[in-house]
């Protein structure tokens, strides 16, 4: 995994600008801490940070080919998981190859079938690709957007990036944060409009989506959607189908040439990524699987059941890791370090984001990265399979709007009177949740409940889904780790989008068909073992040190938040712990203490990124 920048300029000899793709790439160092590359030509410069896990001699980047008198070049943020298919396949065209990265095979890939090759590709990925001759410059995400790809246009220059800063490096970009923007922090926040982004003229390449800068223009173009088609299997068909699709994607990521390890908190999801990880390290005599989990300092002491987290993940790790003979070690974190990192997880995003959610996964990761370097984790699967209490709930079913972001009256509030007079954050959001509801094929086959989840799935995999998506890789990659995360294969993807809800939710239950799929390989009390979200610390010290924290910004009536938020809701807030927010943030995680720490994201935010305010 690794980081990619780089600008375009048709109309200008661009080959020596050193001093600006230099500080633009630096600005990624942390997704590539191994290696740097540059390339210059006279209307394409490219900057690359690498974290070396295939390949260390064969995958050095920028890489540049030379084929029938035409020079590509490439710059590639992924792991390509179809490689070895890919690579004979070019052989069988008569190409050969200098090492064994899949960074040679997706360049060759291009050579091969130009445009069409995002068709050919079963991995994660953001990448550019350069051909001089044509002078054009083809660009593309993955499938569901588990790698980050920006650009924008700017005096004749299309400027691209792995991460945001990276594209305010370049000089003459404006910080500017403008109606649109301040709806989506705020009334969509921490979630965003696929293809939007907070920032004025800086936008988001969707997933499953490419792109074309030349001299016609920049053209954008989808490749890839989930197609609704009547599931004609039965049970026992469907069953083998989902399982052999799960397992060969599980298989196919386990490769790396750097220590690999899963994630394990003894929820259902990681349980099954830690027992194909643990079987394979078996069958290749590489000794016992070494897993981690995280914890939080006087947890066990403090935690309270409520529907979204009905238990503890302690008993549960125990079970597997005595199943699988795991190497396991436990993270634990500390109250004060917690909220330290909030400032480094709202950099890493560029953006306010999950708060402590998102800073205790930057510190995860950061204390396994010594020891590790690539994790397989058990995301995606609520979203594929349908996991989510939203999914079952009848409030956030008939809610009307987003279900895990049902407090819109308290946002409209949180923000300055001033600011809510000129904007209807209910408008915006109305907006963008019946935009992404027309999106949804709904067959005259479906029952009323699979049309139902149908909508539900599809809002879940194209907002909450990417939400997470951005969290790993932000919080990951900011310590030079890379995330893997095997449920979020598109086949897998495709094939149960299809699932009537009733086989999908088997038995009444929150990812039915998966538990029994898995009742015979997993322990009963794993399979049987209700969802529970990534764990977050429930020690009332962590609400005293936000509290703290956010009384400290509110002292100050000059703090930049004053400008953009409702300072006496903001008070209240305080005042009353966060109850005076009835409703979670977001999500099943951020209730009181979480909009606290979101609130003091927000004043770092501003103080950092100074955007300028247009309304």
């Amino acid at each position: 995994m690794c980081g990619i920048t780089g600008f375009v300029n048709l109309t200008k000899d661009i080959s020596k600008n050193k001093n600006i793709i230099i500080p633009m790439n630096e600005s990624i160092k942390k997704r590539g801490p191994d290696e740097e590359g540059y390339y210059y030509d006279k209307h394409a410069v490219l900057g690359h940070k690498r974290l070396i896990v295939i390949d260390p001699e064969g995958g050095k980047q920028p890489m540049t080919v030379r084929y029938n008198n035409c020079t590509y070049t490439i710059v590639y943020n992924g792991q390509l998981y179809n490689t070895p298919e890919l690579r004979d396949e070019l052989t069988e065209n008569g190409f050969t190859f200098e090492g064994y990265s899949d960074t040679e095979v997706l360049l060759k890939s291009y050579i091969q079938w130009g445009y069409d090759v995002v068709k050919k590709l079963n991995g994660i990925f953001g990448f550019a690709i350069w051909n001089a001759n044509k002078q054009e410059l083809f660009f593309a995400r993955d499938h569901f957007g588990v790698k980050p790809l920006y650009y924008t246009l700017e005096d004749n220059n299309f400027i691209f990036a792995s991460e945001i800063k990276s594209i305010l490096a370049f000089p003459g970009i404006k910080v500017e944060l403008d109606k649109q923007g301040i709806s989506e922090l705020f009334g969509l926040g921490p979630a965003h409009t696929p293809g939007v982004v907070a920032f004025k003229n800086v936008l988001e390449l969707r997933p499953a989506h490419f792109g074309i800068f030349n001299s016609s223009g920049l053209h954008i173009e989808r490749y890839w959607s989930l197609v609704s088609k009547p599931h004609e299997d039965s049970l026992k068909t469907t069953c083998e189908k989902t399982r052999f699709l799960l397992e060969d994607s599980i298989q196919r990521q386990l490769v790396s040439d750097v220590p690999l390890c899963t994630f394990l908190s003894g929820g259902l999801d990681s349980s099954i990524i830690t027992l194909y990880a643990a079987n394979y390290c078996k069958d290749n005599n590489l000794g016992p699987l070494t897993t981690y989990s995280v914890d939080y300092k006087d947890n066990d002491k403090n935690f309270v059941k409520t529907d979204f987290q009905p238990n503890s993940d302690n008993y549960y790790i125990d079970i597997m890791k005595k199943k699988l003979d795991t190497n396991h070690k436990v993270i634990m974190l500390d109250t004060p370090e917690l909220a330290k990192a909030l400032e480094d997880a709202m950099i890493a995003r560029d953006l306010p984001g999950m708060a402590d959610v998102d800073s205790s996964l930057l510190l995860f990761c950061k204390n396994v990265k010594p020891e590790a370097t690539v994790s397989l984790t058990g995301e995606c699967s609520d979203e594929i399979f349908g996991g989510y209490p939203w999914f079952f709930r009848d409030d956030a079913l008939n809610s009307g709007t987003f279900p895990w972001s049902i407090a819109i009256d308290e946002r409209q509030k949180l923000l300055n009177p001033e600011i809510g007079a000129r904007l209807n954050l209910k408008e915006y959001i109305d907006y963008r949740y019946y935009e992404s509801l027309q999106e949804v094929e709904i067959l005259d086959e479906d029952s009323m409940e699979t049309a139902q989840k149908r909508k539900i799935s599809h809002l879940t995999l194209n907002w909450f889904m990417q939400t997470l998506l951005d969290r790993s890789d932000r919080m990951a990659m900011y310590n030079g780790f890379e995330l893997r995360v095997p449920f979020c294969d598109y086949r897998l993807a495709e094939y149960v989008w299809n699932i009537p809800w009733e086989m999908k939710a088997l038995h009444g239950r929150e990812k039915g068909l998966l538990r029994y799929i898995m009742k015979d390989l997993l322990p009963e009390e794993i399979v049987d073992r209700k969802k529970s979200p990534y764990p977050k610390t429930w020690n009332p010290t962590y609400l005293y040190v936000v509290k703290q924290m956010l009384t400290k910004i509110m002292s100050d009536k000059n703090a930049p938040i004053n400008s953009l938020l409702n300072r006496d809701y903001i008070l209240e807030i305080l005042n009353t712990n966060g109850t005076a927010f009835t409703r979670p943030w977001f999500g099943q995680l951020m209730t009181g203490p979480q909009l606290m720490a979101y609130l003091c994201q927000v004043n770092m935010w501003l103080e950092k990124y100074q955007p300028k305010i247009e309304l």
